[in-house]
């Protein structure tokens, strides 16, 4: 009995020692590919006329539960009136902050006790966009949208997200209120688009456990 419990007691010492070597990682940096739809005027279904969409991601961990998201996106709005002969295909691009905040603790459990590969989360930030067309300028958007995180590697992060990005700007379809809609609000009767997209991250930026006691 006492051999049993010698080898059960080493064996917990190793565990815990692995799982205190594991090192953590602040940042996270990669890709994302997936659809973009316009939302406006003509067209109040998201996932009507969804276009490719290609975007570069990286973020920085705060903690296990939160971290700030940094995107630069491209993608094309499309969309037609049906009462009249009216067609447009704009290029659009996108710089957006957000903050994401995880449902349960992310990692490998190794890095950080009770952390886990898998994780739900929703996500809130604010951007730029630039478009074009007739009315083309810039504009801010606020995106609002929530996903999954899965870590597939030690330092491979996969995810998938949805999230609307609530523009100020009404000529993201190059007319500018063109159903006659009196409203008033920061968001009434403006254009907008939803992003759908799958990214690929890879850990970068090892922290350092031991520097001025800085653990979780």
């Amino acid at each position: 009995m006492r051999k049993l419990l010698t080898v059960i007691f080493a064996m917990t010492i190793t565990m815990v020692a692995n799982a205190q070597a594991e090192p953590e990682y602040k940042m996270e940096i990669g890709a994302g590919a997936g659809l973009a739809s316009y939302v406006g005027d003509y067209n109040s279904n998201p996932l009507k006329g969804m276009q490719p969409w290609l975007a570069l991601v990286a973020k920085y961990r705060l903690d296990p539960r939160v971290a700030l998201a940094f995107d630069l996106g491209t993608a094309k709005l499309k969309g037609e009136a049906a009462n009249e002969e009216y067609q447009f295909s704009h290029q659009m691009t996108e710089a957006d902050v957000r903050l994401e905040y995880n449902f349960w603790p992310y990692g490998t459990g190794l890095e950080y006790r009770g952390a886990q590969r898998f994780t739900p989360f929703i996500t809130l930030g604010l951007g730029t966009t630039l478009y074009g067309g007739p009315e083309d300028g810039a504009t801010m958007n606020l995106p609002i949208g929530a996903g999954i995180k899965y870590k597939i590697g030690n330092r491979l992060n996969l995810t998938a997200e949805w999230a609307m990005r609530f523009t100020l700007s009404d000529k993201l379809d190059g007319r500018k209120d063109p159903l006659g809609i009196k409203s008033s609000g920061l968001f009434k009767n403006t254009d907008g688009y939803s992003v759908l997209q799958i990214a690929l991250t890879y850990d970068l930026w090892e922290k350092c456990k031991t520097c001025n006691n800085d653990r979780y």
